[in-house]
């Protein structure tokens, strides 16, 4: 049971999953992040994964012992200041994975096989006048996995019927029957396609780079799952202009929703605004371990999700 007046709820949530809090716990809402905030003898914070967690914020609630961010990254959070203030933090991986992963798949379908353009290549009426591009097939291909936790073992497990090769990169080698690169820019030279799906963290931080880009060459293709600061935009719209790489799919940028709008300008593209885990499904699922995190916190339990940092 979570006490009345004991959650401050911070930032707007949608609709349906703001229904599925409502129906759990009553919270007080604080949709300004960077406004004074309420009064009140607030233990946990609530708060969505792309939502700043101000470090201030935190700063005015001397009770807060715990914060629960819906969605699997935490780089929205003051992770420094919670770990000297002995604050917990909770996230909700695992029940977005099939979402994430469906998503991926579409993008490089659609990428690789231009299924947009096709669209509207039938649309315009252009179909009568002649035959659309040929295109390019997944089957044979070399597909390197930036990041091989949850979501990255089940995009090997839903790439493998394809009939592809995969390969991928991290910290460290993992038991799995895929080859492993110590070294990003070695794993983009041996792919053909090079999907993220690592977290954000100051050691990814714009490790797509020029070098990475130029080792993934002019028929890679480049998918980003992960988080925009991943990338160097820079680099990856100058290999888009100038050919570099063959084409890119992200769903995530350096700075939503207003992205660079020199991406709109490329043909080569395929762009989504961060709906890796928006299906009613996974977002109900989220909320719904997002609030069992907080009740175990309240019933003096371990959290099922904690954030181990």
């Amino acid at each position: 049971m979570i006490p009345v007046n004991s959650v401050l709820q911070v930032g707007y949530f949608p609709e349906i999953m703001q229904a599925e809090i409502d129906r759990r716990f009553k919270p007080t809402h604080h949709l300004d992040p960077a406004a004074a905030v309420p009064a009140g003898n607030f233990e946990a914070i609530l708060i969505r994964s792309n939502t700043k967690l101000p470090e201030a914020l935190v700063k005015q609630l001397p009770k807060v012992r715990m914060v629960a961010t819906c969605g699997v990254g935490y780089d929205n959070l003051p992770l420094g200041y919670l770990k000297e203030r002995g604050i917990k933090a909770s996230n909700t991986p695992g029940v977005l994975n099939d979402a994430v992963c469906e998503l991926a798949i579409g993008m490089l379908l659609g990428l690789l096989r231009r299924i947009p353009e096709a669209q509207d290549f039938v649309k315009s009426t252009e179909w009568s006048k002649g035959l659309f591009k040929l295109t390019t097939t997944l089957a044979g291909k070399r597909v390197g996995i930036a990041g091989m936790g949850r979501i990255g073992q089940d995009l090997a497990d839903r790439l493998l019927p394809f009939k592809v090769e995969i390969a991928y990169c991290g910290p460290n080698p993992k038991d799995l029957p895929y080859t492993y690169f110590k070294n990003i820019k070695d794993l983009a030279r041996a792919c053909d396609v090079l999907l993220l799906a690592c977290p954000a963290t100051p050691d990814t931080e714009k490790m797509i780079n020029a070098e990475v880009l130029e080792a993934l060459g002019p028929n890679g293709y480049l998918i980003n799952i992960a988080r925009g600061s991943v990338v160097d935009e820079t680099a990856l719209l100058y290999a888009l202009q100038h050919n570099k790489i063959a084409g890119a799919a992200l769903d995530v940028f350096e700075n939503e929703p207003n992205l660079n709008a020199a991406f709109l300008n490329q043909d080569n593209v395929l762009l989504t605004p961060h709906i890796g885990s928006a299906t009613t499904e996974t977002r109900i699922a989220m909320t719904n371990l997002a609030v069992d995190n907080l009740e175990a916190f309240f019933n003096q339990q371990s959290l099922l999700t904690e954030v181990k940092n």
